[in-house]
């Protein structure tokens, strides 16, 4: 009846997991600082969260938040959306297309290989990226033609950020 209302549940099932198991005001207003909440995952599992503060937002735009997951502390960063237009935000790649390379890993890419117009065949050498002082190359998965430069050298990027847009026609 609603493709669309689908498609969108569907994307953001992939992107998120399962969020049905939130409290409904969690899910819609986030937790208050301090606040415990209880996540039921399946039948005798049970989460608990204690939210305990929120860092200052970086360069990117993101913020780190603390908090206890059942009493162990840990830390998470996230993209505060508020910030969003002042930030830079890197383009995540499509997992579903075979054209977009990603990043395996935080790091920094250190050298291309290729430049945008070049034509690649799978296998071919794309770029590499430097990570904990290793450097990791990263090939085509298929042919085509380069068609866009996302991350030049020099850039530090996260997982599965968008490195490059291979046209495979």
């Amino acid at each position: 009846m609603y493709p669309q209302v689908y498609a969108d549940y569907a994307a953001h099932r992939r992107q998120f997991g399962d969020v049905e198991v939130l409290p409904t005001p969690v899910f819609f207003y986030g937790p208050e600082i301090g606040e415990e909440i209880f996540i039921d995952i399946e039948q005798g599992k049970r989460l608990i969260v204690r939210y305990l503060a929120l860092g200052e937002p970086n360069e990117e735009g993101e913020r780190t938040v603390f908090f206890e997951l059942n009493g162990q502390p840990r830390t998470v960063k996230v993209a505060d959306k508020s910030l969003a237009h002042s930030a830079r935000v890197h383009r995540k790649a499509d997992e579903t297309n075979a054209g977009h390379v990603a990043a395996p890993m935080p790091g920094l890419v250190v050298s291309l290989s290729v430049a945008a117009g070049d034509t690649v065949e799978a296998g071919d050498q794309i770029l590499t990226i430097e990570a904990m002082k290793m450097e990791s190359t990263l090939y085509a998965d298929a042919g085509g033609k380069v068609e866009e430069i996302v991350a030049a050298a020099g850039t530090r990027v996260e997982a599965k950020d968008l490195l490059v847009v291979i046209d495979p026609s």
